[in-house]
């Protein structure tokens, strides 16, 4: 058995139209350019992207606010290949995200996928990705090893966390190329993973 840590936008569930709406009508009301919205890197705390474009602004506050819109708008999000498929899977699975409790749970609902017992969001961490924080706790709380871990990850900024946490990292490249990801292997969605690793396994 193996013990997957997944991230969840651009893994597990597809939020892109949410997200963009939330944060294009934050940018407009604030008066934050929109070349800028539409360049945002997501996969890090929403707070450290306001920081970033808005750094008068409280981060904090305008953080909650943008949580909120995306958490009561969730037309769109749908469960990725594969996702539905891994919950079911004989390996424990924990989700590690850069959105809070109220939004990471809205999405997973919405994509009609499970909230599961370990649930690892900024609530609970000093550091977001890419430290590895987030991923270390999760394998604790499932009584694992880094070594038997598996992160299932979109972003740098999560392969650099699960890489320094010293876990396999796989790379799913549905929202970046797959020479931005450091990755130890890639694949094109959770489906595909799990057809490579199901039929590498049978052929041992």
């Amino acid at each position: 058995m193996r013990t997957i840590l997944s991230d969840l936008d651009g893994v597990l569930v597809d939020s892109h139209a949410s997200i963009m709406r939330a944060w294009r009508s934050w940018g407009a009301l604030h008066g934050v350019e929109a070349q800028a919205i539409e360049g945002v890197q997501h996969g890090r705390p929403s707070g450290e992207v306001i920081a970033a474009l808005a750094p008068q602004l409280d981060a904090g506050a305008e953080s909650r606010a943008i949580d909120l819109l995306q958490a009561g708008d969730t037309d769109g999000v749908i469960a990725l290949p594969g996702a539905h498929a891994l919950f079911a899977d004989r390996d424990p699975v924990a989700v590690v995200t850069s959105c809070t409790v109220p939004l990471a749970t809205a999405r997973l609902r919405a994509a009609g996928l499970p909230v599961p017992a370990v649930l690892v969001t900024p609530e609970r961490l000093v550091r977001g990705k890419p430290d590895p924080e987030g991923y270390l706790l999760a394998a604790r709380e499932l009584g694992a090893a880094p070594g038997e871990c598996v992160v299932l990850e979109d972003a740098p900024a999560g392969v650099d966390a699960g890489r320094a946490a010293g876990m396999h990292v796989v790379g799913i490249t549905t929202t970046h190329a797959p020479g931005e990801l450091d990755a130890h292997e890639l694949a094109p969605s959770i489906a595909a993973w799990l057809r490579s690793r199901d039929g590498a396994q049978s052929g041992s």
